[in-house]
């Protein structure tokens, strides 16, 4: 027992070494948080104003659930944002605490009585939405705030795989890069496209209308960007087409439908054979155990957004909670759930799904279909020759458990990345400041986003925004109504809530696929051609047919296409741009990798797994 005893410590030392040996990486951020400052107040200047006067603006920071100022939708105080810094670096609660959440608090003669919401007291919200009696409905009362996610997850240690800090992300686009603008463009133009089922992106005329305005920007364009980082060179994307517009960029993606097998197909169920096997991958019924779950999701509403007006951003940025305030189709069953069939469908998906949802399900998907495992991992052979089989090693319980297991490990080292490094502005924020640059220009403080706001109006881009959120707001062709309401600019969001509560850059989404499906191009054949492709056919989203002329997709294509898909779900829900997915994915790339390298040290098999990487190359643990 003893020996036994040394031998665990021993094992547990060469891990810790094998962590500890890896290169910790230099955390840098993009510079913008302290270079944008506010003008010096001019004579008359009120007391608000004094504080704020010659104080980093933070325009391009992400603010949220702190007090904003109602008329530019900045932070009211810039000393807020500092104790919120504070709070997330010492990780102490009580830090927290002092820091402010919610609106401010006015009295009857507008003076400032209180900085965010008081335990115990009434919240003064702006807009018609969040006072609307649905809304309080769907919350059971009148609307809270939300406080930030897990902003002192990146200060925790681990016991496995590489630490929270010892990852790390390059700097994100700053605000006036091209960039920056290809990215608010996109997303944008995905909000504008969000019901358009996915099986007619070939032909349909707003798609087709957004991959030539996407052409027109410079990111998108073959010629030399001076100044670029060699992160961001290696970002940079061609010209659209319609067969990889809003999709993502790793081996497989473009290859077949939108979306992965692992979203849609179901699997043989237990005792089909044949013609049972086929009608059972068209139902999309996939096996769990001696059950089956089917592969589709609740119906939002089509053709509705969210904070398309000023006042219901303004709640949105002061934290107001507004979770599960969307609505839904209603009706017999058939109306109320489907294949997903559009990119609403997909953030609908991605807005409730368990982080690692996706990835169990498809894990439990080539289980099912007795995918085989990567050729260097015991126990494949025949039981006469092997005389053992895999389970607790090198089989199903332990690949469901470590698919799921890293998740928390690719958060831990996500939050760090958001809060503690680069508290990115997510797109909801930078649409509140092209729509105040648009309505009241000349406001020096939003200098940083001129390049953004001008190619955007020279495109047409903002002014077909401008006209999707009048019919948003149900404002009258002939214009009477207030003119704000007319003319908004604000990112259409798929959520009333936007965002989740923590900075965009990375994606906690992004990074857990990373992370997920490293661990299943581990485990599994990443050669192996799945069998016959299915499709949902537009519009309605309720069967499945034959993707017929499809190339062979593999398991490496299609779980690289799976991570994609989820991460731009979030995307097209207006939560995240294109950079949060493509680095984020990397990110929970190496931290599994780290986990599977201390994880040999574990066993006593020889053994060996050759993973493909994200970038094309590949590794071998």
């Amino acid at each position: 027992m003893e020996s036994r005893r040394n031998q665990a410590l021993n094992v547990r030392i060469e891990a810790a070494k094998a962590a500890f040996d890896r290169e910790h990486s230099v955390h840098e951020a993009n510079g913008e948080e302290l270079q944008n400052r506010f003008a010096k107040a001019g004579e008359g200047a009120n007391a608000e104003d004094a504080i704020r006067s010659g104080k980093p603006s933070y325009t391009a920071s992400y603010t949220k659930g702190l007090p904003h100022r109602e008329d530019d939708g900045l932070i009211a105080d810039p000393n807020d944002f500092q104790q919120f810094v504070r709070a997330i670096d010492s990780g102490d609660v009580r830090d927290f605490r002092d820091t402010p959440l919610g609106p401010l608090q006015r009295d009857s003669h507008g003076q400032v009585i209180a900085k965010g919401a008081q335990p115990n007291q009434p919240i003064t919200w702006q807009s018609g939405f969040t006072n609307s009696a649905d809304v309080q409905r769907a919350k059971g009362g009148p609307v809270g705030v939300r406080a930030p996610e897990s902003q002192g997850a990146g200060n925790t240690f681990d016991l496995q795989g590489p630490d929270a800090q010892a990852v790390t992300m390059p700097p994100a686009p700053v605000a006036d890069s091209e960039e920056l603008i290809a990215e608010m463009a996109e997303v944008y133009e995905m909000a504008l496209t969000r019901d358009v089922p996915f099986a007619k992106f070939d032909y349909d005329k707003d798609v087709q209308t957004a991959i030539a305005r996407l052409n027109c920007l410079t990111w998108f364009k073959g010629g030399e960007i001076a100044g670029l980082s060699p992160a961001a060179q290696a970002r940079r994307r061609g010209q659209v087409t319609p067969q990889n517009v809003f999709r993502g960029t790793t081996f497989g993606d473009a290859v077949g439908p939108y979306l992965s097998q692992f979203l849609c197909a179901g699997t043989p169920e237990l005792g089909s054979s044949g013609a049972q096997t086929e009608a059972s991958a068209r139902a999309g019924f996939v096996r769990y155990g001696a059950q089956v779950w089917q592969n589709k999701v609740r119906v939002a509403t089509p053709y509705r957004d969210y904070m398309t007006t000023w006042q219901g951003w303004l709640d949105v940025q002061n934290g107001a909670d507004l979770r599960g305030t969307e609505i839904y189709e209603d009706g017999c069953p058939e109306n109320r759930y489907r294949f997903i069939a559009t990119p609403r469908d997909l953030a609908t998906y991605v807005h409730y799904d368990a982080l690692y949802q996706a990835y169990l399900n498809a894990c439990l998907s080539l289980l099912a279909l007795n995918a085989p495992f990567d050729p260097g991992v015991p126990f494949q052979q025949a039981d006469v020759i092997d005389r053992q089989q895999g389970f607790a090693q090198f089989g199903g319980p332990h690949i469901l458990s470590l698919v799921t297991e890293v998740a928390t490990r690719a958060l831990k080292a996500v939050r760090f990345q958001k809060f503690n490094v680069h508290r990115r502005l997510r797109p909801e924020g930078v649409g509140g400041r092209l729509h105040r640059m648009k309505n009241t220009p000349g406001n020096p403080t939003f200098q940083s986003f001129e390049a953004v706001c001008d190619r955007l109006t020279h495109s047409g881009l903002l002014e077909a925004v401008r006209d999707h959120n009048a019919r948003q707001n149900q404002i009258p062709d002939g214009r009477d109504c207030d003119q704000e309401l007319a003319t908004s600019y604000l990112l259409p969001m798929a959520f009333p809530e936007g965002s989740p509560m923590h900075p965009a850059y990375g994606a906690g989404h992004a990074t857990v696929a990373g992370a997920c499906v490293t661990i299943l191009k581990a485990f599994f054949d990443h050669r192996y051609v799945l069998p016959q492709p299915y499709v949902s056919p537009a519009p309605c989203g309720t069967s499945l047919e034959v993707a017929a002329g499809t190339p062979d997709l593999t398991v490496e294509g299609e779980l690289n296409k799976l991570a994609s898909n989820i991460s731009i779900g979030r995307n097209w829900a207006g939560v995240h741009y294109f950079t949060d997915y493509s680095e984020s994915v990397r990110l929970g790339e190496a931290i599994a990798i780290g986990i599977l390298e201390e994880q040999k040290l574990t066993y006593a098999e020889n053994f060996s797994m050759s993973v493909p990487l994200f970038d094309g190359s590949t590794v071998r643990i």
